[in-house]
């Protein structure tokens, strides 16, 4: 079992994450979506394709821009399409 933890609350947790780059990237039904806020934040990987972010709000805290997606991702990348992973001081811990 992998979970998401920030600020003592499980945002994510799932025995079937994706490892790419040293991330793992959680299934869209793994995501405690009540933490979750869509941000205007989006970037590029040259093989991943166009990021979107969230903005992660925990008892009252924000955390922005602190999870991402690929809701279109290159072929490559399809395996982790509107997977998400984490950054910011999100623990990733696996049991």
């Amino acid at each position: 079992m992998t979970k998401a933890i920030w600020n003592d609350v499980v945002l994510a947790e799932s025995d079937e994450t994706e490892l790419v780059e040293g991330n793992h990237y959680f299934p869209p039904d793994a995501i405690n979506q009540q933490y979750f806020k869509t941000s205007d934040t989006h970037t590029s990987c040259f093989w991943k394709g166009k990021a979107s972010y969230y903005h992660l709000d925990v008892n009252g805290q924000i955390n922005q821009d602190a999870a991402w997606y690929y809701p279109e991702p290159k072929a490559k990348a399809a395996h982790i399409k509107d997977y998400v992973a984490f950054w910011k001081g999100v623990e990733i811990v696996t049991l």
